[in-house]
């Protein structure tokens, strides 16, 4: 017998989903309505050996202690801020993510996200459809990326990519995370309110941990100041939120590119109605060559653990 897998949210690759389908017996909970979901896991969750998630969707104590046969969580992402980890230390249940493979596509849309913000993009293609240009009316000068200075909170993988963008730019880089990075000739601010200081533009790219939950504040927007931009592509949670909407609406801080939020898929209304601000979807990832590569990771380190085999990217309980 195939071994049982429960399915929080499929792969956008077919391909993935097929294998997975080839290889597993599947329980698509992500098919069931959200008021019946727990009794159907409950009729289900003793044969189920493995699990597959997002890192939003991750899988909390409540769904862990309904499933006594769990060997697995395979997290198609590289978020854990969702998954009951403690829960998951405490029974040896294996975790697994999908790093590396997103690295270069979510530093592109943190650039993406720059650019679009520093040079009003998404105003000028409004301006342009709305008949503006052709009633030939005053266009405001954008701002140039080159010679101004990026901070970076978090120069893990994703950080580092960035930072190799933002130089092609003529961009300044410095970095701030509690562990010093070695090896690299990237200067590191002496604390996060001090790289926000520093900084015309400050870089949220640090994982999701209840020791970086709204660790930019009141304080650290302030800092980084009315003629400054916030791009966050790491997790909403980073951000007090009501704090960084009051910063753009008093115009104590210039401009934001989001793709990620602190419920998503709710936008405050009084975030979405802001004209210097940016907004996409979470969509870092999302390309289909990426999507695919994850999905074949969370495939590969499942097959890997079920035959016995060391896991390809295991997390460190």
């Amino acid at each position: 017998m195939p071994p049982e897998l429960l399915i929080l949210a499929p792969s956008p690759s077919a391909a993935v989903n097929a294998q997975l389908e080839q290889q597993y017996t599947c329980h698509h909970a992500w098919q069931v309505p959200a008021d019946g979901r727990h009794a159907w896991l409950a009729q289900r969750s003793p044969a189920i050996r493995a699990v597959v998630t997002t890192g939003a969707l991750g899988l909390n104590a409540g769904d862990m202690a309904l499933l006594p046969h769990l060997e697995i969580i395979a997290v198609n992402g590289v978020g854990l801020d969702g998954v009951a980890l403690d829960q998951a230390r405490a029974r040896g249940i294996a975790v697994t993510t999908t790093p590396n493979v997103l690295t270069d596509d979510v530093a592109d849309v943190a650039l993406a996200l720059l650019l679009a913000s520093a040079r009003h993009i998404v105003a000028l293609d409004r301006f342009v459809r709305d008949g503006g240009w052709e009633r030939r009316e005053a266009i405001a000068p954008a701002s140039s990326l080159r010679g101004k200075t990026a901070g970076i909170f978090g120069f893990g993988q994703i950080g580092q990519a960035i930072a190799l963008r933002l130089a092609a730019f003529g961009v300044h880089v410095r970095y701030f995370q509690p562990r010093v990075i070695m090896g690299t000739s990237v200067p590191r601010a002496a604390s996060l309110l001090a790289l926000a200081q520093e900084s015309d533009y400050l870089f949220v790219c640090a994982p999701g941990t209840p020791a970086t939950r709204q660790s930019i504040d009141r304080s650290v927007l302030d800092a980084l100041g009315p003629q400054g931009t916030l791009i966050n592509i790491a997790r909403g949670a980073l951000i007090d939120e009501d704090a960084l909407i009051a910063a753009l609406q008093d115009g104590r801080l210039g401009a934001a590119g989001l793709d990620v939020f602190a419920d998503e898929p709710r936008v405050p209304n009084a975030l979405r109605a802001l004209p210097n601000v940016v907004l996409t979807p979470h969509v870092g990832s999302l390309t289909v060559e990426t999507r695919h590569a994850m999905g074949q990771l969370v495939v590969d380190n499942l097959a890997a653990h079920f035959a016995g085999l060391p896991l390809l990217t295991p997390i460190t309980l």
